[in-house]
């Protein structure tokens, strides 16, 4: 994987995130990325450069409020990556500590505006590693990608590209197959009955089972809370110990 890889890696990420104006005003930068990344098949490739350039000419509401329903709503499509492997089990909290260790050891202190395993940071991190390392990583989770790509396709979201490039960079593009009968089996967890469902039965949780559990739930209320006000996104969410980026370049800020 070459500099070329590691600015797609960047790209992937700002179109995982949530949508702002300066995203719409990158949309031809991302698009020349995409066009440029050689370990993408010619029609991914070109799939992608088509959907950087809707997001530029949609109106902005109007994608903000797609991406709220289609990730703030339901675990199904999380950008959580161990909401995936561990739901609310208190090994989620362990998982995120392994994770931060990581951060932490590469030189990295997180911004507590996201949970370390969201997956637009994720791709940041991976953006600052080598070859070795950012295929390792992507083969760790390319069974969450997988699905979630699946998931993306059954309703009919371009976001499905993402999953799919990021598979593809590792050459498990295929893997994708295996899981889109499965998701058509799915029962929606997006419906108002599903989401009524689950807040009848988590309506308020004092009874956090340790520290750890009620600063994930604390977490993940403050991004939720600072998505709703519509706040203008920061490219890079590492901040002090970390060497800071641009959204795309990678050149230092």
């Amino acid at each position: 994987m070459t500099d070329t890889t590691q600015r797609s890696l960047r790209a992937l990420a700002r179109l995982l995130d949530y949508p702002e104006a300066e995203l719409q005003a990158a949309a031809d930068e991302l698009a020349a990325v995409f066009a440029a990344e050689p370990r993408l098949p010619k029609a991914l490739r070109e799939a992608l450069v088509g959907w950087c350039r809707r997001l530029a000419a949609t109106p902005l509401l109007d994608l903000q409020a797609d991406y709220v329903a289609l990730f703030d709503k339901g675990r199904a499509t999380s950008l959580l990556l161990f909401e995936h492997v561990h739901g609310e089990s208190r090994d989620r909290g362990q998982a995120m500590v392994d994770l931060l260790d990581e951060y932490q050891a590469a030189g990295f202190a997180l911004d507590a505006r996201e949970l370390p395993d969201y997956l637009p940071l994720f791709l940041e991190y991976l953006s600052t590693r080598d070859e070795a390392e950012i295929g390792r990583w992507l083969g760790e989770i390319r069974h969450i990608l997988a699905r979630l790509a699946a998931r993306l396709e059954e309703r009919e979201a371009g976001h499905a590209l993402v999953p799919l490039a990021l598979l593809a960079l590792i050459g498990a593009e295929g893997d994708v197959a295996e899981h889109r009968e499965p998701v058509k089996q799915e029962p929606r967890d997006d419906t108002p009955a599903a989401l009524d469902a689950v807040w009848e039965e988590e309506a308020v949780r004092f009874s956090a089972a340790s520290d750890e559990d009620c600063a994930l739930q604390s977490a993940e209320g403050r991004r939720l809370a600072e998505r709703k006000r519509a706040a203008p996104a920061e490219a890079v969410r590492f901040v002090d110990a970390a060497p800071r980026v641009s959204a795309v370049s990678g050149e230092p800020s």
